[in-house]
């Protein structure tokens, strides 16, 4: 009897986990939405803002590492792939927020969602494997979804073509991430990206004359934006949500993750209002790259448990 009230419990216990972190997972996925809220809402241009954002996270990250006692030291081979990542995550950034800035929030997201269709290119020549045929059929439809959009907001052309480039860009942070993190803790990766992408703008910041009186010379505002920006968007969401993949499935997290977009255009439509409202083409566009990310995900999910599956 005991036995049979203990398992109860048990198991009430489990299905309350998960449901508490299927919340948590939400409200970390509407934290990354208000990213471009953020973006927009500060003032410097997107260079100095990752430069603020990158360094002010690494330090937040580097107290939590240093009150966990996490061991920083890495081995050469691993701290070249940390550079690699640190760059192009810093280069990711910048492409974003300068995307934002040059369109719109709701343009610069629907052109992020196609960091799924970037990946499933990528993927088979990192790997070394075949395309399937349901990815090409899905690419074609996240082409037609971005030929709408640049149909009717040719406008912000520059901005998209902005946005795609650092959809790539991020594509190609995930496939090395998701290596790095086989072997390494989750915050010591993230620390070592955010400082090597820091040292990497304050190079290109030296060569190019970019800090000048000005440069440090913000609005308070701005400066608040930037605290919330790399502490609770950068430092706390990506710690919360590595210790979320504890109980939640990656398959659950991924499809989550894809609701970012939406809650950023929603998000989008609060803070800027008409700003933002576009087309109605535009929104038809956007919904045929979402239905096309969660499609995959689903067929790829689907697909790795046939291979997992033990053969009668």
């Amino acid at each position: 009897m005991l036995f049979l009230a203990f398992w109860l419990f048990t198991c009430y216990r489990m299905q309350k986990d998960r449901l508490s972190n299927l919340i948590h997972l939400q409200i970390i996925v509407f934290i990354y939405g208000f990213t471009a809220i953020l973006g927009k809402l500060i003032s410097i241009d997107s260079l100095p803002l990752v430069w603020y954002r990158m360094g002010l996270a690494s330090l937040f990250i580097l107290v939590y590492i240093r009150f966990s006692k996490f061991t920083l030291r890495v081995n050469t081979k691993t701290l070249l792939w940390f550079t690699f990542a640190g760059i192009i995550v810093a280069l990711h950034w910048v492409t974003f927020f300068l995307a934002i800035k040059a369109s719109t929030v709701s343009v610069a997201l629907a052109m992020m969602s196609t960091g799924a269709l970037f990946t499933a290119i990528i993927e088979p020549i990192v790997y070394n494997r075949k395309i399937v045929g349901y990815e090409l059929l899905l690419g074609l439809l996240v082409i037609l979804g971005l030929y709408l959009i640049f149909r009717v907001e040719s406008n912000y052309v520059y901005g998209m073509i902005i946005a795609l480039i650092s959809s790539f860009l991020a594509a190609v942070f995930s496939i090395v991430n998701a290596q790095l993190v086989k072997k390494n803790r989750p915050s010591v990766i993230s620390f070592y990206e955010l400082v090597i992408g820091t040292l990497f703008l304050t190079l290109l910041l030296s060569v190019t004359g970019g800090f000048t009186f000005e440069f440090f010379r913000l609005e308070v505002s701005d400066w608040w934006y930037l605290i919330v920006l790399s502490l609770v968007c950068t430092s706390y969401a990506f710690i919360a949500s590595v210790k979320i993949m504890r109980v939640l499935t990656a398959y659950t997290v991924m499809l989550t993750n894809n609701l970012e977009p939406v809650y950023g255009i929603l998000l989008a439509l609060v803070f800027f209002g008409s700003e933002e409202k576009m087309n109605s083409l535009f929104y038809v566009g956007a919904l045929i790259i979402f239905a096309t990310v969660i499609t995959n995900g689903i067929l790829k999910h689907r697909a790795s448990k046939k291979q997992s599956s033990p053969k009668g």
